[in-house]
């Protein structure tokens, strides 16, 4: 077998691979026109959001599509004129795929290992595309702990899978909601965790709270593509 060794300063020039999660309405899908040139694959269906922005999306209603999707985006030459690729959400995406395994298992956990093998393998396989900023969006999860204090982290079907989610990506993004001095609500992005949201920069060149722009952030990175 031939080694190919190769060095980190040209990683981020296969582009940004980030997980944001947050609550509903909190402005996950509206972040998608934020990235550069984007293809959106839609699972939830909830893209009246960005109704004036004339964005390209491909509906995902099952797993085959989902495949589909992925092989075209790996094979096509006409995909290349995406820079970035948005998958909203993965939450979704696991719900569809564990419906797909209990209507197939005998025992309902058969389902949840079947859906988190596929899931681990789908989102391996869209954080790994070459040349492309790739952008997954996730429902929030909230858990009390043992001292009371409400933790937030991305939501999956299944407790291992949900806990597994954030090691897969380098930056991993809580979208909160809150108001500023004027009383106007603002967006932001956390980029750090505070112990109770979940959140984490592997660059190290972000501060605790950035502006809700991913195109700002993947600059910042210095998060380039080959396309």
């Amino acid at each position: 077998m031939a080694i190919n060794i190769q060095s980190t300063n040209t990683i981020t020039t296969n582009g940004l691979k980030v997980l944001v999660y947050g609550q509903a309405g909190a402005g996950k899908t509206t972040l998608i026109k934020t990235l550069p040139k984007p293809l959106i694959l839609s699972a939830e269906g909830g893209l009246l959001s960005l109704r004036k922005e004339n964005l390209p999306f491909i509906e995902i209603k099952d797993m085959a599509e989902l495949r589909e999707a992925h092989r075209w985006l790996y094979e096509s030459e006409e995909s290349r004129q995406f820079e970035s690729v948005a998958l909203d959400s993965i939450s979704e995406i696991a719900e569809v795929v564990l419906g797909t395994e209990k209507a197939i298992a005998k025992d309902p956990r058969q389902a949840y290992g079947a859906m988190q093998d596929t899931m681990t393998a789908l989102i391996r396989g869209f954080r790994d595309l070459p040349g492309r900023h790739v952008y997954f969006s996730a429902k929030i999860e909230k858990q009390q702990n043992e001292m009371g204090q409400l933790l937030h982290s991305p939501a999956m079907p299944g407790q291992k899978l949900g806990q597994m989610l954030p090691y897969f990506f380098d930056e991993v993004l809580a979208l909160r909601v809150g108001q500023n001095d004027k009383g106007e609500v603002q967006r932001m992005l956390m980029c750090a965790s505070d112990g109770i949201w979940t959140a984490k920069d592997r660059s190290g060149q972000l501060e605790m709270w950035e502006p809700a722009d991913l195109g700002a952030i993947m600059q910042k990175i210095g998060g380039g593509t080959n396309v």
